[in-house]
């Protein structure tokens, strides 16, 4: 088990745990929670040893392996799955010491380390890590695709994959739904409740939260403190909490006060100084209960849209794509993403965007934003419309080496007229409003962190009185507090919402009618979150299904265009031996048409969220298909020579 006993940690001068002391026990599965900048990364650095205890005792048994997910980017040219099965260590280890034991030329070590790279599960490898790569939401056709082809945001999931992709024992996840479409998010909820280990994640996606964990610590004012059961567990019960605090602490206070009266009272009197003295040294001594400060949260407001055209804006055949790259050959046709949509946006409504990953939620929110001119068709905008548009990635609308006053001055000459700017003290005290002050207002956005950009991003949004808000994923990086904010906010808009995100509760919160994006067009979607999980499984069966099939057409139009056993020559008598070697290469051909399928199917449960017992079972089996297929192979070859000599 992981212990801390009366830890304190430091940063600098600021302390994050003080004698903070907690338990976590093998096999369960916590999350980490608390305010940004509580210490909850920190917290991640001292158990995998980037950190060290400022003091008190920490302890993690020695023998566990450890696996997280890699915050650089990686720039590499090997293959994703390459990339990906590189995670497993213990395979890595094998293959240096089979390299090394065949440079050495001892049998007897080459034997063991064969035996272990074997029990590493080399037979498998592959297998397990495309099922990862495939689940976090890639292509088949991006299986082998170079890593530095793909951009940040699917790289992270490649190192997503390769921490999960890493035998282990304690596992941690610092956000990991951060760059994950809701059908990647979905998927690795199943995987990581069949994960087998301990699991220590930080996460702001209560449902998320909900769905994986069985434990809740929460960082506070330097404080740990274990909660049982899962988040929502978690807030109920600290509810009660503070209720119960707000209760003593009025208590105290009305103790407090009488004791205060009487020292002012008395203690200019001989006879009850004494007394009075005892009563200064029982409130020196009393415990202070912290009063409980609602009025911390962050919260914000949009301002009342000067005017709601009605309807918004119409999409009548919108083709919403990409147009052909400049250095393409003359006549490349533009790339279509979602075809002919037809749909209308009217003032007041909230409407979240759903669909699978790659389908186009994101180039429609673009073309509506007019960040993509539409291929064809036409949108047909409101007299009066004015967009608020949060972008997936903050930095496409931020830049990193201004500050944000820097960027509300900008905001506000495009948007007054005559080139003011407006009075730089009231943008000061605007950006004040969303936390941002003193020394904040001249900090380059490029040096802040995603939660303090994400901020500002809503900062500028809202000082642009929009009244039409188009948000792809605004919660990245937000807090719970903030998120929660955020749903109060786009609750009392009195404009119109357009919303795509992976976070349930927000689409809950916020949402009334849903949008599908998917198989090129868009539609409405008569249903709830649950019944779009539903639907999200039942497409990746779909899809699943579909890949079978191509597979096995692909093994067909392969084994026809298979070099065949040549025919006797002209007037040759067909021996019996002749006929019987062409039996058996009839019953060779139907065994390995056999095996294919069957290796087909094996490998289509491979791209199957799996635990890893089933992978490793599926992966014995899938390497026995492949050894006899290769036995079926060389008996072909060999008849096939036969025949031929024969019939020479």
């Amino acid at each position: 088990m992981i212990t801390l006993k009366n830890v304190t940690l430091r940063r600098s001068a600021k302390v994050l745990l003080e004698n903070a002391s907690v338990t976590i026990n093998p096999g369960e599965k916590a999350g980490l929670v608390g305010r940004n900048g509580a210490g909850k990364s920190s917290l991640f650095a001292l158990i995998n040893g980037n950190l060290h205890e400022d003091g008190g005792e920490f302890f993690m048994p020695p023998s566990w392996r450890l696996a997280q997910v890699a915050q650089e980017m990686p720039e590499t040219a090997q293959s994703a799955t390459a990339f990906v099965i590189e995670g497993d260590t213990r395979l890595k280890a094998a293959q240096d010491e089979v390299a090394a034991a065949e440079a050495s030329g001892d049998g007897e070590r080459m034997a063991h380390a064969y035996m272990t790279l074997h029990d590493a599960g080399s037979h498998d490898a592959e297998a397990r890590a495309q099922a990862l790569i495939l689940g976090l939401g890639f292509k088949v056709t991006e299986l082998e695709n170079p890593v530095n082809s793909f951009s940040g945001g699917w790289r992270m999931r490649l190192q997503l994959a390769r921490a999960l992709m890493c035998p282990s024992d304690l596992l941690l996840l610092d956000e990991p739904t951060n760059h994950l479409d809701l059908d990647a998010l979905v998927w690795l909820e199943a995987w990581l409740k069949r994960y087998d280990g301990t699991l220590l994640v930080i996460s702001h996606d209560r449902e998320f939260l909900d769905a994986i964990t069985n434990v809740t610590l929460h960082i506070d004012s330097g404080k740990l403190t274990r909660y049982g059961g899962n988040y929502s567990t978690f807030e109920e019960t600290q509810a009660m909490q503070l209720e119960l605090q707000q209760s003593a602490y009025a208590k105290q206070q009305d103790k407090i006060a009488h004791l205060q009266k009487f020292i002012d009272r008395f203690k200019a009197k001989a006879t009850k100084a004494k007394q009075a003295q005892s009563r200064v040294k029982a409130l020196e001594r009393m415990e202070k209960i912290a009063p409980v400060l609602a009025s911390a949260d962050f919260t914000f407001e949009f301002k009342e849209p000067a005017n709601l055209p009605n309807p918004m804006l119409v999409l009548r055949d919108a083709d919403c794509g990409y147009p052909a790259p400049d250095d393409a050959p003359a006549g490349t046709p533009p790339t279509v993403i979602v075809n002919k949509a037809t749909r209308t946006v009217n003032a007041g409504q909230r409407i979240g965007i759903l669909g699978a990953n790659g389908q186009g939620k994101s180039t429609l929110v673009k073309t509506i934003a007019r960040t993509l001119a539409p291929l064809g068709g036409t949108v047909t905008e409101g007299k009066g419309l004015k967009i608020g548009y949060f972008a997936q990635q903050e930095l496409d609308v931020l830049r990193p080496q201004d500050n944000p006053l820097e960027h509300m001055v900008r905001l506000a000459k495009e948007a007054l007229p005559d080139g003011e700017s407006g009075r730089e003290q009231d943008l000061r005290n605007f950006l004040g409003s969303f936390n941002f002050s003193g020394d904040m207002v001249k900090q380059p956005v490029g040096t802040m962190s995603g939660g303090e950009k994400a901020r500002l991003v809503l900062c500028m949004l809202v000082w642009q009185r929009p009244n039409l808000l188009l948000l792809d994923e605004p919660t990245n990086h937000l807090d719970l507090a903030t998120r929660e904010a955020l749903a109060v906010a786009l609750n009392e808009f009195e404009g119109t919402v357009m919303l795509v995100s992976h976070d349930r509760a927000l689409l809950r919160a916020v949402c009334d009618e849903f949008w599908l994006v998917t198989r090129g067009g868009v539609g409405p979607f008569d249903g709830d979150l649950d019944d779009y999980q539903q639907f999200l499984l039942d497409e990746a069966k779909r899809a699943r299904e579909e890949l079978k099939t191509s597979l096995k057409e692909e093994k067909a139009t392969t084994s026809a265009a298979a070099p065949v056993a040549p025919p006797p020559a002209a007037n040759k008598k067909i021996t019996p031996q002749m006929k019987a070697m062409k039996r058996d290469l009839g019953k060779v051909e139907t065994r390995m048409a056999e095996l294919e399928t069957q290796k087909s199917d094996l490998e289509t449960r491979l791209a199957e969220p799996l635990s890893p017992q089933e992978i490793g079972e599926l992966g014995l089996e899938l390497q026995a298909v492949n050894d006899a297929l290769a036995e079926c192979e060389e008996k072909w070859l060999l008849l096939s020579e036969q025949i031929e000599a024969e019939a020479c």
